[in-house]
């Protein structure tokens, strides 16, 4: 049926122009959507974690309301492009879910606001936005420490990792894990 209204409102296309538009209509020439697979585990960027003792951050949740459209108000107020959602918290952190990543003084400005709330100026570390979770190989240290055959702790590399310049921005979230390289 369609094929003719097609050739009525078009008397002088082809056969094949026809069959090509009907394909097109009947969505037998769309070729098909790729799957996407989301690989993605962890937190998302769209999240801000500040640390803090738990029973502060009992009390910073028990009104999240009121938080949540206190701290909309003044990122509005800096013109901001983030936004608010919700606010959780565990044991260590109170995380706040956003709409888009915080930029610096997103996170400056969340930071006063939660200081101010609490009255806390002490136990509420800096706002930041997730890391990832990474390891990290060092080769060519020693695995025994002396002649006595007794290996390197994790507490000789903690003070090694905390007392070379190189590691200043790195943040261990587990305990090193020391492994014996061997010649294979």
């Amino acid at each position: 049926m369609n094929t003719l209204k097609i050739k009525e409102m078009f008397p002088k296309l082809s056969n094949k122009k026809i069959d090509s538009i009907q394909k097109v209509i009947n969505g037998d020439n769309a070729k098909p959507k790729p799957k996407i697979n989301m690989t993605t585990k962890g937190p998302s960027h769209k999240q801000i974690i500040i640390l803090m003792p738990n029973e502060l951050g009992k009390r910073f949740t028990k009104d999240s309301a009121a938080h949540i459209t206190n701290i909309n108000r003044i990122l509005k107020n800096i013109k901001s492009s983030i936004c608010m959602d919700y606010i959780s918290s565990d044991n260590k952190s109170v995380s706040i879910m956003t709409n888009n990543i915080a930029s610096n003084s997103d996170l400056q400005k969340i930071k006063k606001y939660i200081k101010q709330s609490l009255d806390d100026n002490n136990s509420i570390a800096l706002p930041r936005l997730p890391q990832s979770k990474s390891y990290l190989k060092i080769v060519g240290i020693l695995y025994y420490v002396d002649k006595s055959y007794s290996h390197i702790s994790t507490k000789d590399i903690e003070h090694i990792l905390k007392n070379t310049h190189i590691f200043n921005e790195i943040i261990l979230i587990s305990r090193p894990r020391i492994i014996k390289v061997l010649p294979k």
